[in-house]
């Protein structure tokens, strides 16, 4: 197949046996899935303080940040098909006229660890969903790779989490991160495949985020085909940002693009990126992917990476910090 045939769009957005780590709770066994060996994390500190990036977050910017599919990034090219589109090349689906209620986001409370995520890249104020999740240091926070990274305009700058917002509000604060981590195919040619990342964040009022909000188990190398539920802020039409949003449904390979992720039914958009997937219902379970991408010829579906060993390695690099 041809990948100049297809575009998508990325969401500012979005078990058997062999190794497989939970943190936080039971190990699993599970297969290992083609094309995702592990690699070394590529990494980056964020030198900005704490109040230094308080007083840039204003209000204002924050709800004049843009959702981070908009973020320029290089199209599908020769290389093959987990090249990144330009946004400018692809259109989200307009879910409002095409959702069943099975694939319509609804709309839980605030959930304490899962929140937004603020970033400038070029320049340019950018927004995200993301997740905290178990580490070693207490302090990590699972979004997308292009939420972190993107191989035009480089690292991620002024990035902050605000966990649980609602409409303004920020229950818990605004977490500084003190650095970014992520795939090593992601950072070298913007791979969809491997669009996961994360950011260790700076203790805020002498507590680690985890003592403040919760943070959830992560799996990695789990069995495909598992149900989801997946959560985010979109932020493009017919959606706002101002609210968290959830989805829920069983994962199915990617069989347009050829990419390793998998979609479930959803039809969040722009802003959700990096929110979590939990497996099962709920926001209560293990987190196993985030929300990624989807395909301007296929409705409400959205997809995530699958937590194979070189997202796993970019999780172990920020755990240990």
């Amino acid at each position: 197949m041809n990948s100049r045939g297809f575009k998508a769009a990325v969401l500012a957005a979005s078990t058997l046996m062999a190794s497989a780590l939970l943190t936080g709770g039971a190990a699993q066994a599970a297969p290992h899935a083609p094309g995702n060996a592990a690699g070394a994390a590529a990494s980056h500190v964020q030198t900005d303080s704490q109040e230094a990036l308080k007083a840039y977050w204003t209000p204002e910017r924050m709800k004049n940040a843009k959702p981070g599919n908009t973020i320029n990034s290089q199209g599908w090219g020769e290389q093959g098909r987990s090249i990144m589109p330009k946004a400018g090349n692809a259109t989200l689906a307009t879910p409002e006229k095409n959702a069943s209620p099975a694939t319509r986001a609804g709309s839980p409370t605030p959930v304490s660890h899962i929140g937004k995520v603020f970033f400038t890249m070029g320049g340019q104020n950018y927004v995200c969903s993301a997740n905290s999740v178990q580490s070693g240091n207490q302090s990590t926070v699972a979004t997308a790779g292009h939420c972190t990274y993107d191989i035009d305009a480089g690292w991620a700058t002024k990035f902050v989490f605000v966990p649980a917002y609602n409409n303004g509000a920020s229950p818990y604060g605004m977490w500084a991160a003190a650095s970014l981590h992520s795939t090593t195919e992601w950072v070298s040619r913007n791979d969809i495949s491997y669009d996961g990342a994360f950011a260790v964040v700076e203790p805020l009022n002498g507590r680690t985020l985890a003592a403040t909000v919760g943070a959830s188990n992560i799996g990695f190398n789990l069995a495909r085909n598992l149900t989801y539920t997946a959560y985010g802020y979109p932020a493009a039409r017919p959606f706002n940002g101002e609210t968290l949003k959830s989805c829920y449904g069983t994962a199915s390979a990617d069989r347009i693009g050829g990419t390793q992720s998998q979609g479930i039914p959803c039809d969040m958009t722009g802003g959700s990126s990096g929110g979590p997937w939990f497996i099962g219902s709920g926001s209560g379970g293990t987190q196993n992917s985030v929300n990624s991408f989807g395909y301007n010829i296929q409705k409400n579906v959205m997809y995530g990476p699958y937590f194979g060993s070189s997202i796993q390695s970019a999780y172990a690099t920020a755990a240990s910090r």
